[in-house]
């Protein structure tokens, strides 16, 4: 079946067109579950299974701090009701910027950081009677590295597919001297993020940046390319340095990426011989070691890679080029896979990713997934921007309001890669389609 836009009347119209797609998708009776808390740790409950996942704003001062565009952006997503608020990327070094209005956290701007955690938890008492778990994202931008709005790749090896948008040469793969240096720099990162107020670090490995890049070095050589301990030994070691900061009110996780979208040898979580057919055994290997050996309570699950590999990562009804295969085959691998680690693995609390395609069923689907045990709670996205109350409203009302979801045009997308201010140009015009607009003439 041929790539379609969302006409779905009722959840027996999706269902319908999964069984002609040969697709398992789970949808709940009631949202009822995702109102449940959530124990993650001895020392962590969420309040609720639903979170905000991250969601690049491109709106930051330029020195990493947070803008007042920014500080709106998470205290309207802190009083909409979510148990968790998982943060955009944040660099931890200047050349592993995205742009020049990426977050960046530093000793510097620490102050700056301090003031803005503060006024998101506040928002959250205020409203809902809890603050938000707040759990900050640290990243380095690898090949999508721009720290002065101009492409500055940092690479672990060289891939033709990303190549094809984004040029890069052998001049930019990265030493295994760097890549040693940067497991301090993550450890570094995470003593910045408990003492500027977040909750718990992630150590960021997915999405194409460079860490996740590493994931699928098979033929990189030395101590950060070829098996699968070297391809994770920064993700690893990164984890190791944060953990020497965790205790009962601070905690390490990452944000993995278990399957890139391209065949071996340019994505994790294939095989030699299966083509793009996901195979899940590495990213199960990984999961299970993270949980067993470095103590990892939590993680959230994702796919592919947001430039190139968009509908892996976010299925859609627009975008820059029509997939082969129709989006609930995207919604399906997304829930699916993630189910498959989370059952090979069920120790562990695994958030989940990419409901929002789905629009007002995307609730009933993400309960259904907490209640089949593909997961243990649900990040919303896109649905973020569009409406960042959406979480309060499946809690007081049962259901999110239909007139307020994202329908995935893409357009949030197109200012992310374009460095601009980013947002719902649909739900918050005002606020973005002027950025869009520039966009458009240019």
């Amino acid at each position: 079946m041929k790539h379609e836009k969302f006409h779905y009347k009722n959840v027996e119209d999706i269902l319908e067109t999964a069984r002609l797609l040969s697709v398992h998708l789970p949808f709940a009776k009631d949202t009822a579950v995702l109102k449940k808390t959530l124990g993650v740790s001895a020392s962590v409950t969420f309040m609720n299974r639903m979170g905000i996942a991250p969601m690049e704003g491109a709106d930051s001062e330029a020195d990493g701090s947070p803008s007042e565009l920014t500080t709106v952006r998470y205290v309207n997503e802190a009083a909409g009701g979510s148990a968790v608020i998982w943060f955009e990327a944040i660099s931890i070094v200047p050349e592993g910027r995205s742009s020049s209005h990426q977050l960046m956290l530093t000793r510097e701007n620490l102050e700056n950081y301090k003031v803005f955690t503060r006024k998101i938890r506040e928002a959250g008492l205020k409203v809902n009677g809890f603050a938000p778990y707040l759990i900050m994202q640290a990243n380095h931008s690898g090949r999508y590295s721009n720290p002065q709005d101009k492409a500055a790749p940092l690479i672990a090896y060289r891939h033709p597919v990303y190549e094809k948008l984004r040029p890069a040469d052998d001049s930019c793969i990265v030493p295994d001297d760097y890549l040693k240096n940067l497991e301090v720099q993550l450890g570094e990162a995470a003593k910045l993020a408990k003492e500027a107020g977040f909750d718990a670090v992630d150590i960021k490995a997915c999405h194409g940046y460079l860490l996740a890049e590493l994931l699928s070095a098979y033929n990189r050589p030395g101590l950060y390319g070829g098996p699968l301990e070297n391809r994770t030994r920064l993700l690893r070691n990164g984890i190791a340095a944060a953990k020497v900061y965790e205790d009962a009110a601070f905690m390490v996780t990452t944000r993995l990426g278990i399957y890139d979208g391209f065949a071996w040898p340019y994505g994790f979580g294939v095989k030699p011989d299966s083509g793009e057919t996901p195979d899940y055994s590495e990213p199960v290997a990984l999961v299970r070691q993270l949980y067993e050996s470095y103590g990892l309570h939590l993680m959230n699950l994702t796919m592919g890679n947001p430039y190139v590999s968009i509908h892996v990562t976010r299925p859609f009804d627009m975008g820059k080029y029509i997939p082969d295969e129709h989006p609930l085959e995207g919604v399906a691998r997304m829930i699916n896979g993630i189910g498959a680690v989370k059952k090979a693995v069920p120790g562990i609390k695994i958030l989940a990713s990419a409901p929002s395609y789905l629009r007002q069923f995307s609730d009933l689907f993400s309960a259904g997934a907490v209640e089949e045990g593909l997961c243990d709670g649900m990040l919303f996205g896109r649905m973020s921007f569009a409406n960042p109350s959406f979480a309060s409203q499946i809690i007081h009302d049962g259901r999110i309001d239909a007139s307020k979801t994202c329908v995935t045009c893409g357009k949030c997308g197109d200012l992310i890669r374009a460095k601009k201010p980013t947002g719902c140009v649909i739900r918050n015009p005002e606020t973005y389609l002027k950025y869009y607009k520039d966009i458009l003439k240019n």
